[in-house]
């Protein structure tokens, strides 16, 4: 089983260097894979390689301050750096193993890029003080032994010390207000903040084996785009093992920001019904359009808050009541729902055929 090969080699960075030309980021010195093409941005840097239809990807993510448990710190960071943004199956992990300082777990699953497995294994380094995590995601066996080799070349600095996390945003001419909740993440208040597209990907579960969480491969998925002109799109998919159908919604209205206060008035919206996919029932296809679903418009007023973590921006929308777009109660977060800056494409595909009102739009992508 291919997650079986990824957890054996997680403890492989301690092994002999090899040869190639070290380089670095962060906290950490590496041999990148000969021929692949680099790519830096702010808080990682990535090497890739397309062999036709094939393609390999590694990347080193900026460090940052360890919760003290490499556990906590490895969760983290897959749900950050990987669950985001892709919807996983057959995920696995290790348990955690100390090697010259460091306390090392790794992650792994199976997630779709245009109906392709793509592998992915997320490898966590924490000294309790500073952590520091690499991506692999490879659709082929072969892009296995350039991580083997990538992870062998590994050093890391272990006197390192984190650097404090900074809202590198431009505010010039903004009302923007930060402030530091009790959880230590920086949050932030203003209009300009929220303009993008944000996700919400819940993924359906029927609770714990032998303490891991079991994974039907269904999805809850919401996504809001605020664009600049004060207008915005809402869109929700919900494709569940547990049920027989698709439910899909997608509105469209206008937004406005009052100091930390976010105001939703719609203008137009419909919900509907469609069938699954009845030969794959892979979750990324539409089966015929069923019916219309009822579906209310409501003006809604959020107390917004802007959290900066290491790994990208969440937004929490706070209200008091029940509301058609996020229910009555938010599974395991209380009485808000989160939504993680969307950096590439959309995670919602819309159904084919067309009744009034489902549209098809493109999400504008997002640069880093």
């Amino acid at each position: 089983m291919m997650n079986k090969i990824f957890l054996s080699l997680v403890l492989l960075y301690s092994a002999i260097s090899s040869v190639a030309q070290k380089q670095s980021f962060d906290i950490a010195s590496f041999s990148p894979p000969d021929g692949w093409t680099k790519e830096l941005k702010e808080d990682f840097v990535s090497f890739s390689r397309i062999d036709g239809a094939s393609w390999g990807q590694i990347a080193v993510y900026k460090s940052r301050q360890s919760s003290g448990n490499i556990e906590e710190d490895a969760l983290k960071d897959w749900q950050d750096i990987v669950l985001a943004v892709h919807t996983v199956e057959s995920e696995d992990k290790t348990t955690a193993k100390s090697a010259e300082g460091w306390q090392v777990m790794s992650y792994s699953g199976v997630w779709q890029y245009n109906s392709t497995n793509v592998a992915t294994l997320l490898t966590t380094y924490s000294n309790g003080n500073i952590c520091i995590s690499v991506l692999w995601n490879g659709t082929a066996k072969p892009y296995m032994q350039n991580l083997k080799d990538f992870i062998a070349s590994i050093d890391l600095d272990v006197n390192a010390t984190p650097v404090q996390q900074k809202d590198t945003g431009n505010n010039e001419g903004n009302s923007n207000q930060n402030t530091t909740n009790s959880n230590g993440e920086t949050t932030s208040s203003s209009s300009s903040s929220i303009v993008g597209a944000w996700i919400n990907n819940f993924r359906e579960d029927r609770g714990f084996i032998n303490g891991y969480r079991m994974y039907t491969g269904g999805y809850m998925k919401k996504e809001y785009v605020f664009k600049e002109d004060g207008s915005y799109i809402f869109r929700q998919k919900d494709w569940l093992a547990s049920r027989d159908n698709i439910y899909f919604v997608y509105e469209t209205g206008k937004w406005v920001v009052n100091g930390n206060q976010l105001t939703i008035t719609p203008d137009k919206g419909k919900a509907g019904w469609w069938n699954k996919d009845k030969i794959g029932n892979t979750t990324d296809k539409w089966g015929a359009y069923q019916k219309a679903a009822k579906y209310i418009l409501e003006k809604t007023t959020y107390t917004f808050e802007l959290q900066i973590s290491d790994y990208g921006r969440n937004l929490l929308l706070n209200y008091s009541k029940a509301t058609e777009r996020d229910g009555d109660h938010p599974a395991g977060n209380g009485q808000y729902t989160s939504y993680h800056f969307d950096k590439g494409k959309s995670i919602i595909n819309n159904p084919p055929g067309l009744i009034t009102g489902f549209e098809n739009k493109v999400l504008p992508k997002r640069g880093n």
